[in-house]
């Protein structure tokens, strides 16, 4: 499976939205849209609003993560409305309703993904795994963005691959946090398939947009050139 990229538009410039949402466009697999409520972590970042907008600019898909203390039916029906192709939650927040949620969703015909914070073990989603479209693995404690690499997330990702793969499960395995030079490497022999790129990753890499993602693409291959696909 060759690598997807997506970039984490909470770090992008704004006010060159149009400008570089055209650039993507011709380049990015998928966008990556961060949801924070401020109370399930201490930030505030993008919105439904924000979805809609993005929306009327492609038609890649967009996955939402929702970091929200009561992601229930409004807030995600709310994304969907606005052009979500995916919603990915956190398990903490949604165990009690978590088959009526998946389902719920899954009805909207959009697809749902699972996010695990560094502490949560893999462990928590066994009895809906084999419903869901995606499995995102936090390298990072949630809530901000450039927040330095928690390395015994490789070995999460490694027990991720390894439930796929003998179950024959078909959900996607994500990395999101410092996607970027410095781990490519690791994230790719420990089986991740779809990377979430911000700053350390993308848009710090150059002013120009268009030059950052070709600086992207040509670490990633040089980082990952000998590393046999899967």
């Amino acid at each position: 499976m060759s690598a997807i990229f997506s970039p984490s538009l909470m770090c992008m410039d704004l006010t060159h939205f149009r400008e570089h949402i055209h650039i993507l466009n011709t380049r990015a697999d998928r966008y990556h849209v961060d949801v924070m409520d401020g109370h399930y972590v201490k930030n505030i970042t993008l919105s439904p609003f924000f979805i809609e907008q993005l929306r009327k600019l492609t038609d890649k898909p967009i996955d939402v993560h929702l970091m929200a203390e009561s992601p229930q039916e409004f807030l995600i029906d709310a994304c969907i409305d606005a052009g979500a192709s995916m919603v990915c939650l956190h398990p903490e927040v949604v165990q009690r309703d978590v088959f009526r949620i998946i389902r719920h969703i899954h009805q909207r015909d959009c697809e749902v993904g699972f996010v695990l914070n560094p502490a949560t073990p893999i462990a928590v989603l066994d009895s809906y795994l084999h419903l869901i479209d995606r499995v995102t693995i936090m390298t990072i404690d949630p809530g901000f963005a450039g927040q330095p690499f928690i390395k015994e997330m490789l070995q999460k990702i490694k027990q991720v691959k390894e439930v796929k793969e003998k179950k024959g499960y078909s959900f996607s395995i994500e990395v999101d946090g410092s996607c970027n030079e410095h781990t490519f490497r690791q994230l790719a022999e420990a089986g991740n398939e779809i990377y979430i790129i911000g700053n350390s990753g993308l848009f710090g890499l150059h002013q120009q947009l268009d030059t950052a993602w070709e600086t992207m693409k040509q670490l990633f291959s040089k980082e990952t050139a000998s590393i046999e696909s899967h």
